[in-house]
């Protein structure tokens, strides 16, 4: 269990958490069985319903294999609606875990977010500056260890002239 935070460690001792945990593996293993774009939308929706159903736990069980998986939904030949699939996935669990967890797991969950921007369609741009504003910004000097590739995967991606320069 040397994976484990310790307040993670705390919550197994809940019936609720162990009952969350064993729903997200069990939502975890679908995406083992995806052939598809539509399967991943699917199963993304299974786990933002799992998520929202346990919104009230700031620690999200197996958190690097989700952001594993989600950052295989942000390859760039994949269609615009598995990437704002999983730019939901990615907005709920930010919420979940609040600016002070986020600026804790930075690395795990940039490595799918930042890169996506310099190939994202107009749509996913959007959203995706949405999620950045709404939980990026707000960490201030604590998005310091990851500004480099924040900056990176921004800048890659403006163009001039573009609607999202401003």
């Amino acid at each position: 269990m040397s994976g484990l935070s310790l307040e993670e460690y705390d919550l197994l001792g809940d019936s609720k958490y162990r009952a969350y945990v064993a729903a997200v593996d069990k939502t975890l293993r679908n995406f083992e069985n995806t052939s598809e774009w539509a399967d991943l939308i699917s199963t993304l929706g299974k786990l933002n319903k799992v998520l929202l159903s346990h919104m009230k736990y700031p620690v999200v069980p197996r958190r690097i294999t989700i952001s594993k998986r989600l950052a295989q939904c942000m390859h760039p030949a994949l269609p615009s609606g598995v990437h704002l699939k999983a730019l939901e996935t990615y907005d709920i669990i930010f919420k979940c875990m609040g600016t002070n967890r986020l600026s804790q797991e930075l690395f795990i969950y940039s490595a799918g977010l930042f890169p996506l921007f310099s190939s994202a369609a107009m749509n996913v741009r959007s959203a995706l500056l949405t999620v950045y504003e709404t939980h990026f910004v707000p960490l201030g000097q604590r998005l310091r260890p990851g500004l480099n590739g924040f900056l990176s995967g921004i800048l890659a991606g403006l163009e001039e002239g573009s609607d999202h320069l401003e």
